[in-house]
């Protein structure tokens, strides 16, 4: 598939079906109201398909058989080698499926499919397969207690897990918070985010055929403020994982106070910091790698490397190179492999970015891009965006575009650009360019940032946790890390004769 043409890729999606009804209980049904709502591809404005707009009655539904399949213990009490071969299951139909998932988020929220079927779709598959493969190696504890005594401390399923997840990376996203969630026993209501729910009802699908019992994988398409505003006040979900807007997830741990004290698990905004010093030997890598940091994906991730603070000295040769890459990924249709940027996710979020780009034209210096364009006259597309000589006060440095512009700040020492890159009310990311070793292990560890990346940028494995600082949350994904928020710790204190 990896060779396929536009054409291949267009008449591949003009063959697909879609999935627009909410699946609760093992069942694709109806929202009770029997509302609609149209999913739409951002490349070409047109409706995909009505998908079922839920509130709190669909919400209620679905954690109802959530709860009746934790406490049967149909998946919560299953054995652990079973559980992991169903993941497993899972994890190779998404592999099977590839194409398809691919083309689901592609199609729905405007990505590169060269990205959706290279990085997300498998990616979703290998955290599924990792989460399996963890089931049966994470193990409990025995404090050390003295004779007659026998402590044992056990991580148990939380019960109902609530997730939240957003547009940008509609299937990873879900497969972050379900995978963990699952593999640690529990029963999940998915709400994804309204712009992008239709590989989240096929996940739901394969997940039913990988043999995960009816009740305990829900999803729950709508909007924010009715499915998504249920889900935080339900009285009967134990834990609530969210991404998404750092807005949105104060309100999750309002919602939280309001109702039963749920865990929230939010993982919010981000402005993250790229700092390029004077001493990093392969300035065309760490061009390529800015260029990346806040071009892939349209700009539109929560990690995007969307502050630049180059030292004075390489500041404005390294512009120029910035300029060049920025310049050579013009945004076009997301199903032709040759495309270099795909569409934005909605006229909405175009708008926003727009009014950003607007407002910096007069107290910034626009050096490329700057302007909403279209392909074959539809869709919402922004070119890629720079701006040079940023003031560090400025809007476009302080507040979280989602989208395709990139901030360049000069600075004159190590200090300066360490406080200007902490002064933020986000630390979710951070990326550092240096080949001097003793630099990049002193501002790594002056930066506050959930990751920070030396010489790339936006580091990513399963096997390390991903989260952020200050209001990006404290939500972490990813890693062994992820089984705490799903689990409670448990001791029983057993008495016996020494």
């Amino acid at each position: 598939m990896l060779d396929y043409s536009h054409d291949d890729w267009k008449s591949r999606a003009a063959g697909l079906s879609f999935r627009g009804q909410a699946f609760i209980d093992g069942k694709f049904v109806d929202a009770e109201s029997g509302k609609t709502f149209d999913s739409i591809n951002p490349a070409t404005g047109s409706v995909l398909t009505p998908v079922a707009e839920c509130d709190a009655e669909d919400v209620n539904r679905a954690v109802t058989a959530a709860r009746t399949a934790f406490e049967d213990g149909r998946w919560s009490r299953m054995a652990p080698g079973d559980r992991k071969a169903v993941m497993l299951k899972l994890a190779d139909l998404i592999r099977d499926n590839l194409e398809e998932m691919a083309l689901l988020d592609s199609l729905d929220m405007g990505k590169l499919i060269t990205d959706a079927v290279t990085i997300d779709a498998p990616g979703s598959a290998h955290f599924f397969q990792w989460y399996a493969e963890a089931i049966d190696k994470v193990y409990d504890e025995v404090a050390p207690t003295g004779p007659g005594d026998l402590a044992l401390v056990s991580r148990v399923p939380l019960g109902v897990v609530g997730a939240v997840t957003p547009w940008n990376f509609p299937l990873d996203m879900a497969t972050w918070k379900a995978a963990a969630a699952l593999a640690a026993g529990n029963s999940v209501v998915l709400k994804p985010a309204e712009q992008s729910p239709l590989s989240a009802l096929r996940l739901a699908e394969l997940a039913a055929e990988a043999g995960i019992p009816d009740g305990v994988f829900n999803v729950v398409p709508g909007f924010g403020v009715t499915a998504g505003k249920a889900l935080g006040l339900h009285m009967d979900v134990d834990c609530l994982a969210f991404t998404g807007s750092t807005a949105t997830g104060k309100m999750f741990m309002q919602y939280s106070g309001q109702s039963n004290l749920k865990q929230v698990w939010p993982e919010t905004g981000g402005k993250s910091p790229n700092l390029v010093f004077a001493d990093c030997e392969d300035l065309d890598a760490a061009a390529d790698m800015a260029a990346f940091g806040i071009f892939f994906n349209q700009g539109e991730v929560c990690s995007a490397n969307s502050r630049l603070y180059v030292e004075r000295s390489i500041k404005d040769a390294f512009v120029e190179k910035l300029i060049a890459r920025a310049q050579a990924m013009q945004p076009g249709d997301p199903l032709d492999p040759a495309s270099k940027m795909g569409a934005i996710v909605d006229e909405k979020q175009t708008q926003g970015i727009m009014r950003f780009v607007e407002e910096g034209k007069k107290t910034a210096n626009l050096v490329t891009g700057g302007d909403r364009v279209t392909v074959e006259g539809k869709g919402y597309f922004i070119q890629p965006t720079i701006f040079d000589d940023v003031a560090h006060d400025n809007p476009l440095a302080r507040d979280e575009i989602f989208g395709p512009v990139l901030s360049v700040i000069p600075f004159d020492t190590e200090k300066q650009a360490v406080t200007m890159a902490n002064d933020s009310v986000y630390g979710l990311a951070a990326s550092v360019w240096t080949d001097n070793l003793s630099r990049a292990c002193r501002v790594s560890d002056r930066l506050m940032a959930g990751t920070v990346s030396v010489n790339t940028v936006d580091a990513l494995s399963a096997m390390t946790p991903f989260g952020g600082m200050k209001q990006s949350g404290f939500g972490r994904d990813l890693s062994l890390h992820s089984f705490e928020k799903y689990t409670a710790l448990k001791t029983t204190w057993i008495k016996y004769k020494a």
